[in-house]
């Protein structure tokens, strides 16, 4: 039985984090539109337990509980940096000042200085450009069936890369950088193109973009490394392989965390301390 539980009611999952009696770190998730699963899931098995909220709809969720109105908050941007931190310590990583892209259902960008952080920006790109885009371009609704399906994928006859462009002439510009995601669809054979292709295609305009919008921030900030956070990396190695493989490229140093996808609770569970 839970103790203390942290909840973070993003836009697509509510994740929780809990410690037992034993002080034994809990995590599990629900979909955000079975708020009912949520409160099932407390009400049949952790009753007794304090409770801290955060996430966008974590409003919504406090109302459905109903009886639990008295459910204390944290910014969801304070857990979430919290989570980070404590992560950072449970893993022996000694890091000072970073990048932090969380990317959720779109992707939000911080600066992490010590104990301090502020926001710098985000983009609307992240797991629900997946799902959306997904379930438009090949019928699939499941989020895992997307997310294993683009690992059989291949982007060669998805993308436009630099060396497509200049074939044999002199390349200004790495060969294998993508120069127009998803441009050969138009401009390469339609054949060999399969869902699993198109999935893995939109794979990589995530990667890419969130991945160049912090190495953007990283150099405007003189920061070498980047921690990548977010539920859209659960079980995506594809993902975190093509975010790594563009960090790396541009001399930054990707940091993937253990339990990523559930800063913002661990934060929120710290608070409820």
């Amino acid at each position: 039985m839970a103790t203390k539980i942290g909840i973070d009611a993003g836009g697509t999952l509510t994740k929780i984090a809990y410690w037992d009696e034993k002080k034994q770190l809990h995590l599990l998730n629900f979909l955000s539109s079975n708020f009912k699963a949520v409160k099932d899931w407390i009400e049949s098995n952790h009753s007794l337990a304090s409770i801290c909220l955060t996430g966008g709809r974590a409003e919504q969720l406090k109302k459905y509980l109903l009886s639990q109105n008295d459910i204390p908050y944290i910014v969801e941007f304070d857990a979430t940096m919290a989570g980070v931190m404590y992560q950072l310590k449970q893993e022996n990583i000694h890091c000072e000042k970073a990048i932090i892209a969380n990317i959720g259902t779109g992707t939000s960008i911080h600066l992490m200085n010590g104990e301090s952080h502020r926001r710098l920006g985000g983009t609307g790109i992240g797991g629900g450009t997946l799902i959306g885009l997904g379930q438009v371009l090949t019928g699939i609704t499941s989020y895992e069936e997307m997310i294993n399906l683009s690992k059989s994928g291949s982007r060669e006859f998805i993308d436009i890369l630099v060396s497509d462009i200049y074939e044999s002439n002199k390349l200004p510009l790495n060969g294998s950088l993508t120069a127009s995601n998803f441009g050969g669809v138009a401009l390469k054979s339609t054949e060999n193109k399969s869902h699993a292709d198109y999935l893995s295609g939109l794979q990589g305009i995530i990667g890419e973009v969130v991945a160049s919008l912090c190495i953007q921030a990283a150099d405007a900030h003189n920061v070498n490394r980047v921690i990548y956070i977010g539920s859209t990396l659960e079980n995506n190695d594809l993902l975190k392989k093509i975010i790594q493989s563009y960090t790396n490229l541009k001399e930054k140093e990707p940091i993937f965390l253990e339990k990523h996808g559930y800063s913002g609770a661990i934060g929120a569970l710290l608070e409820s301390i």
